[in-house]
């Protein structure tokens, strides 16, 4: 494997050496310089030219999400945010995403020096991700910065309806698998869905901390009901359900509803929450009728659950290696012969609504 050249970008001079001390263990990275601020920084990637930089977001002179803004413009290059588990760091790293990151390291407050030599192993894997990534400039304004119209609720029209009545149930439901790079391909997906849609069941590999500001982000950007799912919630038409950071999301039957389950099992494929958890449970109760899409994402997670459904049935997409910020998880469902179709992600979501109407 070639050697991957890292600078660190941070303020603390304790992080630049843990982490400098964390990617040199591994024979594979090189960490060929550290800046204080991205002034600093700014030099240092023309003098060392590095193939992945780790960039604070809190900093002297200029923030870490204005100097990524600008480096994704001129000089576009695999960034791995470094960032804090709290609500207000999460909405932050998800601007972070959406001007072009490939992923981020998440920094705990407190003992910082054991907590992130826990996470050694997969900030070392984030990292040689990060190095493989397809990344492209930021040539258009995120979503939040362009007006959307204020989201309004029928009561706008008419008083809010008895809660005495029942939903009629759909019989499809959509499924979604993501994770590097997952968070902006999941939006640019719900942002082209019109809201007469089947219920969608979203797994999306993220901390406890940044799933409810996601689910809140999604919910702001597009015309489909986006929410952070919670155990026996009911699956209706037009509502987006994203599994939480801390446990699995599941689909079952209850009688002629199809509901959210969360289960607080142990990590599935490293993960909690996991795609295949997901899946497989969409296989069982759901089977032909439903519709899977497996998007970019590091590693295998998805990929047996997408062959369960595809035997089931279910009609299955996977996105293609191009527009994929890192094709592991979409490739490794194709080589598992679970996938009918795979496309570039803007053309995911036409497909799914074709399918929705078969």
């Amino acid at each position: 494997m070639t050697m991957i050249k890292v600078l660190i970008v941070d303020d603390s001079a304790l992080v630049r050496n843990l982490l400098t001390e964390i990617l040199s263990s591994d024979a594979n990275i090189e960490v060929v310089g550290t800046a204080q601020d991205p002034i600093v920084a700014r030099q240092k990637i023309k003098d060392l030219n590095p193939d992945v930089l780790t960039l604070d977001i809190e900093m002297p002179r200029m923030d870490g999400i204005t100097f990524l803004e600008k480096l994704m413009r001129l000089r576009p290059m695999p960034v791995v945010m470094i960032s804090s588990l709290t609500e207000n760091g999460a909405e932050v790293t998800l601007q972070a995403l959406e001007y072009g990151a490939v992923d981020f390291v998440s920094k705990p407050k407190i003992d910082l020096v054991h907590g992130l030599q826990e996470y050694a192993k997969e900030i070392i894997e984030k990292i040689k991700s990060a190095a493989k990534a397809n990344v492209k400039a930021l040539d258009r304004l995120p979503v939040d910065r362009l007006e959307i119209q204020e989201k309004l609720t029928a009561d706008a029209i008419i008083s809010e309806i008895p809660k005495t009545r029942q939903f009629k149930t759909t019989e499809k439901i959509i499924a979604i698998g993501a994770s590097t790079g997952g968070t902006e391909a999941i939006k640019d997906i719900l942002v082209a869905l019109p809201e007469a849609m089947p219920g969608i069941v979203i797994t999306q590999h993220i901390p406890a901390a940044f799933s409810g500001p996601f689910a809140k982000r999604m919910n702001a950007s597009s015309r489909l009901n986006v929410c952070e799912a919670e155990d026996h919630q009911q699956i209706l038409p037009g509502h987006v359900y994203i599994a939480p950071g801390h446990s699995h999301l599941l689909v079952e039957r209850s009688g002629a509803r199809y509901v959210c389950r969360l289960n607080d099992g142990p990590p599935v494929n490293r993960h909690k929450p996991s795609v295949d958890v997901l899946f497989r449970s969409v296989a069982q109760y759901v089977g032909p009728n439903a519709i899977a899409a497996i998007l970019t994402g590091m590693g295998a997670d998805g990929a047996e659950g997408m062959k369960e459904m595809h035997d089931c049935g279910a009609y299955t997409i996977a996105q293609d290696e191009k527009t994929s910020v890192v094709w592991g998880m979409p490739g490794e469902a194709v080589k598992a012969g679970g996938v009918d179709q795979v496309l570039p992600l803007n053309s995911v979501a036409l497909q799914i609504l074709k399918q929705t109407k078969k």
